[in-house]
């Protein structure tokens, strides 16, 4: 089905310097700062979250990627969603279950119930997500679309560079509870003003059926082989068939995927050979990032001894050396082309990764951790940008936003099975937490496996990524600081 221009129930003619313009900004960054803050402050949250609720590190494991199983599995679903039923509608309706689903993260009395509370949270993601950058482009006046654009970003990032000091602050003080509980008033505050300021639009031409038995069969590929990995430590009988299923539903995916009219994940997208090969990149840098950042703010608590808020506040430098650099990145890449920046960036992060063993009881942080940070953040500044610009300019303008969707799904679903997988190859058990000996000696051995994982991201791109990409023209390429996920284009979707 060719994909339909962005239409606006009236024009697209709101100004940035207007009132419902300021509203319609400030809302949407609320809605995504919502999503974005809760990938990065639940980490810090973890060692307490473990302590209170007695449980192991595979429960931590599952509270994460209970998260990313439903949110990677749905957030094509969830644009497309949007550009049939209108963006704003589908993003009240995220923001409404995203903050329910907060709610009983906050009450959980059990870990099994805030698993499942997680999960509920990851649908609510992928409704708001997508939609929060489409009304911006759908809404605003174009000669204020691009400046719309970069503030959204721009805030954006700010708020993930405040999320782990606001989750250790939270976690150190109310409790961790509060990580959750917190996107309530949130939304309460953001719903009233989108349905109030922000109007509504659609795709003129979005049709055809949903693809959601896809959606339905990615997302329980994900889980089951999710579940064999964090599960395998414990030696569960279980762990072989979930494993064998899981490999049987992700043929079954692909399958469907080929056979239908309509499907999610197009197929033929990936006949552009620079698309797959940044996807494949894409796939290693952001499995090491998500295994990272998972197990360093339990090392940084469980064995360097650092509060809550220390862990948190220790993090900031990576997002904010993205929030200065990311544009200068951008422009360098325009002039050299992908391949330079995709290939020295990954390196870098993997020299980042190789500082990290450094990091061990009573570790100073002038001298053990911030150097591996800032390698780190440079690593990341040489590399985001380009990447997603790359992903952008390797297919067809009409469908840049599919596929910048499935290259934020592809990153999404790395972090969530490095979560799943990288302490089991490590050879972390299930109480490795509890134990700071234990855990440091896995640390750094995990830190050895996502150090491989970036080279060979950066063998990928010296070897596979070969066409120079043109300059992008959209700003969330270029001011971005979500450390989780490559960032979302609100264009057009392709139905």
């Amino acid at each position: 089905m060719p994909p339909g221009p962005l239409y606006t129930w009236g024009m697209p003619d709101v100004r940035l310097a207007s009132p419902q313009g300021r509203w319609l900004l400030f809302t949407t960054v609320l809605g995504s700062a919502m999503a974005m803050l809760d990938s990065t402050v639940v980490n810090v949250a973890l060692p307490r979250i473990g302590r209170d609720l007695d449980t192991g590190l595979a429960a931590l494991q599952w509270t994460v990627n209970a998260y990313l199983v439903t949110l990677a599995g749905l957030i094509l679903l969830g644009g497309s969603l949007g550009d049939r039923y209108g963006r704003r509608r589908v993003f009240v309706l995220g923001v409404v279950w995203f903050a329910l689903a907060s709610l009983l993260c906050g009450l959980a009395p059990t870990p099994g119930v805030l698993i499942a509370a997680r999960a509920l949270q990851g649908v609510g993601g992928a409704l708001l997500t997508p939609g929060s950058l489409a009304l911006i482009q759908a809404s605003f006046h174009p000669d204020d679309r691009g400046r719309a654009v970069g503030l959204w970003s721009g805030f954006g990032g700010i708020g993930a560079a405040v999320g782990p000091f606001l989750g250790g602050w939270l976690v150190a003080g109310p409790g961790w509870r509060w990580v959750f509980l917190l996107n309530v008033p949130l939304a309460a505050l953001c719903v009233p003003v989108a349905l109030r300021h922000v109007p509504e639009s659609a795709g003129a031409r979005a049709r055809g059926r949903f693809d959601v038995l896809g959606a339905t069969l990615g997302a329980l590929a994900l889980a089951l082989l999710t579940y064999a990995l964090i599960e395998a430590p414990s030696g569960s009988p279980a762990v072989l068939p979930a494993a064998v299923a899981g490999l049987a539903v992700a043929v079954a995916f692909g399958y469907v995927e080929r056979r239908r009219p309509d499907p999610m994940l197009p197929p033929d997208i990936f006949a552009s050979r620079q698309f797959t090969a940044v996807n494949l990149v894409t796939l290693c840098v952001y499995a090491a990032f998500g295994g990272f950042f998972f197990l360093v703010a339990l090392q940084l608590q469980v064995v360097a001894g650092y509060s809550p808020l220390a862990a948190g506040t220790a993090l900031l430098p990576t997002t904010a050396l993205m929030l200065l650099f990311s544009s200068r990145s951008g422009a360098l890449a325009d002039r050299t082309g992908p391949r330079l920046p995709l290939t020295v960036g990954p390196l870098l992060c993997a020299a980042a990764m190789l500082l990290m063993p450094r990091v061990g009881k009573g570790a100073d942080y002038a001298t053990d951790v911030l150097p591996a940070l800032l390698v780190l953040g440079a690593g990341m500044v040489t590399l985001v940008a380009p990447l997603t610009a790359t992903v952008l300019a390797s297919v067809d303008t009409a469908r840049a936003g599919l596929a910048s969707g499935i290259n934020n799904a592809a990153a999404r679903a790395a972090g969530l099975v490095a979560v799943a997988a990288l302490p089991l190859v490590a050879g972390m058990g299930p109480e490795a937490y509890r134990v700071p000996a234990a855990f440091d000696a896995a640390f750094d051995r995990a830190m050895l496996l996502c150090a491989g994982t970036l080279v060979l991201g950066a063998v990928l791109a010296f070897t596979l990524v070969r066409r120079p990409a043109p300059d992008c023209p959209h700003p969330e390429c270029r001011t971005h600081g979500n450390v989780t996920a490559p960032p979302l284009e609100g264009g057009r979707r392709e139905r």
